[in-house]
């Protein structure tokens, strides 16, 4: 009990040494992870595409198949759906719902097949022509790394969270060379915790992979900017707007996934098939603007320098989000992070064209980060994202102001983000806010009942019998008013509880002394109690464990008996705090009212 008397501002303990060297390891393998994926995509692009084996980067405008090039991603789409039919279903899907969804409901726990089918399909996904990112996939190849070494040396669920998070951010930080904003998307996306025990090794694994990234994939910004010059206060006010307008697609993009996704649902075809659909749409939409096809970073890193007209970025932008949105319908197995990156891009590209300040680049990045913010529900993810990949340090505070506001506009305007709404079609229930919760703030003194009714240890257990049976018996003695009492000594000392159903027993036991008292009957037995000044989370877990409805409260001072909690104060705890809030709502009010 001293050492639970012992509190601090965090939990964790020795085991995160361990962790730490751990996430050393997965660091590593999420960053060849990360290498291996982008070369799969190279490979399976020049196969599908140039008819050769070759893992060097190739363009697919420059393909010889001329007319033919539309089937190609039908090819490639009914692969995957024939590796999600009879590989592991898991493989369909961007990546990050399913990550999210083995976290909360799958303890963590990524099948090894899992680990060896969603790169590979992804590759296919993207070499044919899908119009996706490589984030979702290696964020879930990562994942499922950390996973699976976790799962080698027997570690806990929350261990297995801690690397299979730790997996997920090292492979994003060295696709884009992205540590801190891999950090983050960890604390806002998929650890669903701020504790010290998940995010250092997280942090760990992200920086390992950062530092590995040079020799993998080369070093520097994937999309090196100059600083852009200070906005003055209308491009402030600007950045809100484009905040919004960015928002606003990211509710059209989310309608627009999950709306095909219910148009596939209502075919009268298996889903193996939907992908091979969403790849004939692929391919119409590679006939009107080829640059709609693949990762895209060429097309991303064109609207950064300008070097995109908006007519063209209109089109761009319009074909891009229509690919997509029916692909990922589909079912088909590809990422989201990069088609936003290029879709916000463009949208920066026309506010360019109508606005009088900033440079069309700013803009660009700038649209990139809200879109991203603002349809992943990560506005702080985005922001740094954004900055890691430009460098473009002066482009910050527009950066955040614009997340702020396409953050703000979504969460009004839509109820689940693009990432959530997989999850909960899937029966599961996400909540993204984080808050510290009542049961760790409030103590047993806010909650217990005072004064409290106790029984002496020398009242015999007749008479005990009777007071506890007296509300069906006509006598003149007290009568129990409660469920259940503390019994005391003479100095006041708690020797345990004495309840009707104690009673009830004490009543049919043949082996119960007529003349022992209370004292007699609790003598030898342990006494769970709670003190007033522990924590109430610690008290609902002893309740738990000992399964005991109520508790007597003792000071430290002297385990003096100074009320007592039930199952019912626990619960209360959130109705305090609640009340605690329209408390200093109701007196804001009352406080402004005066102020008039």
């Amino acid at each position: 009990m001293a050492q639970d008397h012992v509190l601090g501002d965090f939990s964790a303990d020795r085991r995160l040494l361990m962790l730490m060297a751990m996430a050393v390891v997965v660091g590593a393998a999420g960053a060849g992870a990360a290498w291996v994926l982008l070369r799969l995509i190279d490979l399976a692009t020049n196969l599908f595409y140039f008819g050769r084996v070759s893992a060097t980067p190739a363009h697919i405008g420059d393909s010889p198949w001329g007319p033919f090039m539309p089937l190609v991603p039908v090819v490639g789409c009914l692969i995957i759906g024939l590796m999600a039919r009879y590989g592991s279903e898991k493989i369909r899907g961007h990546g990050i719902p399913e990550a999210m969804e083995a976290i909360l409901v799958g303890r963590s726990r990524i099948q090894p097949k899992v680990a060896l089918l969603k790169p590979l399909s992804s590759a296919i996904s993207i070499g044919s022509g899908g119009p996706f990112g490589a984030e979702g996939p290696i964020i879930m190849t990562g994942g499922a790394i950390g996973s699976l070494f976790a799962q080698f040396f027997h570690l806990t669920d929350a261990e297995r969270k801690t690397l299979l998070v730790a997996g997920a951010a090292a492979g994003m930080s060295a696709t884009f060379g992205t540590p801190v904003a891999a950090m983050l998307l960890a604390v806002e996306l998929l650890l669903f915790e701020w504790k010290p025990r998940s995010f250092i090794p997280v942090a760990i694994a992200a920086a390992v992979a950062a530092a590995c990234r040079p020799a993998l994939l080369g070093a520097g910004p994937l999309f090196p900017l100059a600083d852009s010059a200070p906005l003055p206060a209308a491009g402030l006010a600007l950045c809100a707007l484009l905040g919004v307008l960015a928002g606003l697609g990211s509710g059209v993009l989310t309608s627009l996934v999950y709306g095909f996704e219910d148009l596939f649902g209502r075919l009268p075809l298996h889903w193996m098939w939907w992908p091979m659909i969403g790849g004939a749409v692929i391919g119409l939409g590679g006939l009107v603007d080829p640059r709609a096809l693949g990762v895209g970073y060429d097309n991303i890193a064109g609207l950064l320098h300008g070097e995109i007209p908006p007519a063209s970025a209109l089109l761009l932008v319009a074909v891009k989000a229509v690919i997509w949105a029916v692909a990922l319908g589909s079912g088909t197995s590809g990422g989201v992070l990069a088609p936003l990156l290029m879709m916000g891009g463009a949208l920066g590209v026309l506010f360019a064209g109508a606005v009088p300040v900033g440079s069309t680049g700013e803009w660009a990045l700038v649209g990139m980060a809200a879109m991203m913010g603002g349809t992943m529900r990560a506005p702080l993810t985005a922001m740094i994202f954004a900055l890691e990949l430009s460098h473009d340090v002066g482009a910050l505070l527009p950066l955040a102001i614009a997340c702020a506001l396409s953050h703000g506009t979504t969460v009004l305007l839509l109820k689940r983000s693009i990432l959530t709404e997989k999850v909960a079609r899937r029966g599961h229930h996400i909540v993204r806010e984080y808050v510290v919760e009542p049961f760790e703030t409030m103590r047993v003194a806010q909650v217990m009942a005072q004064p409290v009714d106790t029984l002496p240890a020398g009242m015999p257990l007749a008479e005990a019998l009777a007071f506890f049976s007296g509300a069906d018996q006509a006598t003149d003695g007290p009568k129990a008013k409660h469920r259940s009492y503390p019994v005391v000594d003479a100095d006041g000392q708690v020797l345990g509880m004495a309840s009707r159903t104690d009673a009830l027993r004490w009543a049919t036991e043949e082996t119960t002394n007529e003349g022992w008292t209370l004292g007699d009957q609790c003598a030898g037995g342990s006494v769970a109690v709670a003190y007033d000044d522990e924590l109430v989370g610690r008290v609902a877990d002893r309740m738990a464990a000992t399964d005991h409805g109520r508790l007597p409260v003792l000071s430290r001072d002297g385990n003096r008996l100074v009320g007592l909690v039930a199952r019912r104060d626990l619960l209360a705890v959130r109705t305090v705090s609640r009340h605690q809030e329209q408390r200093r709502e109701a007196l804001l009010r009352l406080s402004g009212r005066q102020a008039r």
